[in-house]
């Protein structure tokens, strides 16, 4: 059995601003992918125990939300399967999103497949069933990471409940601007991260700052992204990383503090969180990639999408 490759994503905008109905933009990111195998030997058992816990979990999911083909499903994880992925774990890049797509593509009754009509219903009620599956490995989730797996195309969240499939400009090869991903050497914990966020949340200042800022910011950022303007991008991705700076400092690996500050004294690029943060990618968004390059020597850089 070699199921088909689910990809990792990305989530260029909106990270902690959807929880708050900002919008968002993710992305399929292909350098990363998994599929479902059988007979797990060696370093994959633990993959294995993974499948077999969360395939308990998805049996107390109301068959009104998704329905399964145990017999399949409970046949194949007997011959040992796996998820075979090169995707890291607790990066920010959707691992467990990829599972989830996996097993959901796999083994679901009725499943509402990418070559149909995707009406906005269907999408929502997609991302509902990725939400309550993809609840087993943070505690909560929106959804989206297995929703965009799962469609491997780019998607334009509006709100909790309008997301889209959508177009991004091309990129441009030659291009010397570029969003990269900066890798802490730490792997990062969703559910600690997003605890906090709420817990600040309770706090006047905090909840103002991400109304009057943070989202206006992240929805500008949205909007100049997709339509190419990239002088005002570069505007509104600054004005982004100063305030995460201020005011998600838990979020951001103490030793990368500085690091973070370096960027927005120089212009050379601007960093933001990938994800919750904690820890696993740092996205960085820069002008001139070989000029970003030389004032983070020493720090691997992955390019993701070249301007």
């Amino acid at each position: 059995m070699k199921g088909p490759l689910f990809y990792a994503k990305i989530l260029l905008f909106g990270e902690y601003g959807i929880i708050k109905d900002s919008k968002g933009l993710s992305i399929p990111y292909n350098f990363y992918r998994g599929a479902l195998k059988l007979n797990a030997t060696g370093s994959f058992e633990d993959s294995h125990q993974k499948l077999l816990a969360f395939a308990e979990y998805l049996k107390t999911l109301p068959e009104t939300t998704v329905r399964f083909d145990w017999e399949a499903l409970e046949k194949d994880l007997a011959q040992k399967m796996y998820f075979d992925s090169s995707i890291p774990q607790g990066y920010g890049v959707g691992s467990s999103g990829a599972l989830v797509a996996a097993i959901y593509d796999q083994y679901a009754h009725d499943k509402i497949t990418v070559l149909e009509n995707l009406t906005k219903e269907k999408l929502q009620s997609l991302k509902g069933i990725f939400s309550a599956m993809e609840s087993f490995f943070h505690g909560n989730s929106s959804g989206l990471d297995p929703l965009n797996s799962y469609l491997s195309l780019p998607i334009l969240i509006h709100s909790k409940d309008k997301v889209e499939p959508t177009g991004i400009p091309s990129q441009n090869p030659e291009g010397k601007g570029a969003v990269f991903l900066l890798d802490s050497g730490i792997v990062g914990e969703t559910a600690p991260m997003v605890s906090l966020f709420l817990k600040n949340m309770e706090q006047e200042p905090f909840r103002m700052m991400m109304k009057e800022e943070f989202i206006r910011y992240t929805d500008q950022c949205v909007e100049d992204f997709l339509s190419g303007n990239l002088s005002s991008l570069f505007t509104h991705t600054k004005k982004l990383s100063q305030l995460v700076l201020n005011n998600f400092k838990p979020m951001i690996p103490s030793q990368f503090h500085s690091l973070w500050k370096k960027g927005l004294e120089t212009n050379a690029y601007y960093l933001k969180l990938c994800g919750s943060g904690g820890g696993g990618y740092i996205l960085g968004f820069t002008e001139d990639f070989e000029k970003a390059q030389a004032a983070l020597k020493g720090y691997p850089l992955q390019v993701v999408y070249n301007f």
